[in-house]
């Protein structure tokens, strides 16, 4: 299969971005400096190329119950136009076929945002479980989606959106999204722990919007910088932190699942009730190095319940040490140690997120 590039990458190539293949897509990995971007994001402003993402809206008459069985957070909480929400679409066993954000829209139903390299599996899915219900699908691949992340985000890409919208951008909650003129849909969310928006706008219309961001002075940042700031906010990975096999349970998703109302028989439901009353064996946690090296994924930690693993780890810029997202033995506390090369070295379990809004907060 040929690789697929977004309507800005052109525009990446002639910033001078190293392009790597991420999950069949041409994505900027960085545009010289990881660290730099990193910094500038959480410090000032930064933007992402996101139009790999996959956008899904669902409309007609069956389009809330239809949801209340698909995922297991409950649409029926997104209690105004532009409310959005995050969960798991999970299935019959209980395992994360995707994690997503779902927005309540006035003008049609609802707006889903799944991940790239899920795309085929979780249209499929989706196609499957629609057949039950009165609801059309439709896959929105003409649009483009930049992320605008950091401190100051909000303020200079709202010097470059149109001055119409300018107030109602601005009055925007947190997990909020607001449909526009011409296709555009503006949502402040993210995915680094810092506030900021999410742009769709047509495909055409992105890298002259895009270069009008960096003239407002966002500065481009690659795949590189996008997973050390979201390992810090402590977000998961789809495909590293959790998956098919991974129970949101096991993978720091609880908060996720609406177990009320009682009758709301989501699919997974009966396989998550099972685990509960049973009791989890793995749960997810933070890792904060005490040892040398850095943390990577798949590495041993060894714990006074049994060993477990890391499913994220990097160097954290912001932090200035290593950090890691691990599953581990429920009941395990405190001090634990990770197999580095074959030699055990020190780590201590902290409460995710690691920082948020440029502060540390884990305890």
């Amino acid at each position: 299969m040929s690789t697929q590039t977004t309507p800005l990458n052109a525009t990446h190539r002639e910033s001078g971005a190293k392009m790597v293949d991420f999950a069949g897509w041409d994505m900027p990995i960085h545009y010289g400096s990881q660290l730099k971007e990193h910094e500038t994001v959480r410090a000032d402003a930064g933007m992402f190329d996101v139009s790999h993402m996959t956008v899904i809206d669902v409309a007609g008459e069956d389009a809330t119950a239809y949801l209340q069985k698909l995922i297991a957070n409950d649409v029926a909480r997104l209690g105004f136009d532009g409310k959005a929400l995050y969960s798991g679409m999970l299935n019959e066993s209980g395992g994360v076929i995707d994690d997503l954000i779902v927005y309540r829209v006035d003008a049609w139903g609802y707006r889903l945002v799944v991940n790239a390299a899920t795309r085929d599996k979780d249209l499929a899915w989706m196609q499957q479980v629609a057949g039950s219900f009165k609801v059309e699908l439709q896959e929105r691949a003409e649009l483009a989606m930049i992320a605008v992340q950091g401190p100051n985000a909000i303020a200079k890409a709202c010097k470059v959106i149109h001055e119409e919208w300018e107030s109602a951008v601005k009055a925007l909650k947190v997990f909020q999204g607001l449909a526009l003129a011409g296709g555009w849909f503006i949502a402040r969310t993210g995915y680094t722990g810092e506030d900021g928006l999410e742009i769709m706008l047509p495909g055409n219309e992105a890298p002259l919007f895009w270069k009008a961001l960096a003239h407002a002075g966002i500065a481009p940042i690659g795949l590189a910088a996008r997973d050390t700031l979201r390992l810090e906010a402590g977000m998961n990975l789809y495909g590293h932190d959790m998956d098919e096999s991974i129970s949101p349970l096991s993978a720091g998703m609880g908060w996720t699942i609406a177990w009320e109302p009682v009758e709301r028989d989501f699919i997974g439901r009966k396989a998550l009730e099972a685990q509960k009353a049973a009791g989890v064996a793995q749960v997810q946690v933070g890792l904060v190095f005490e040892g040398k090296g850095v943390l990577r994924e798949g590495m041993r930690v060894v714990t006074e319940n049994g060993d477990g693993v890391i499913t994220s780890g990097t160097f954290a810029p912001t932090l200035k040490q290593s950090i890691a997202i691990a599953r581990i033995p429920a009941g395990s506390s405190g001090q634990v140690s990770v197999d580095v090369r074959g030699k055990l070295e020190p780590a201590r379990i902290v409460k995710m997120p690691f920082v948020r809004n440029g502060k540390t907060v884990f305890a």
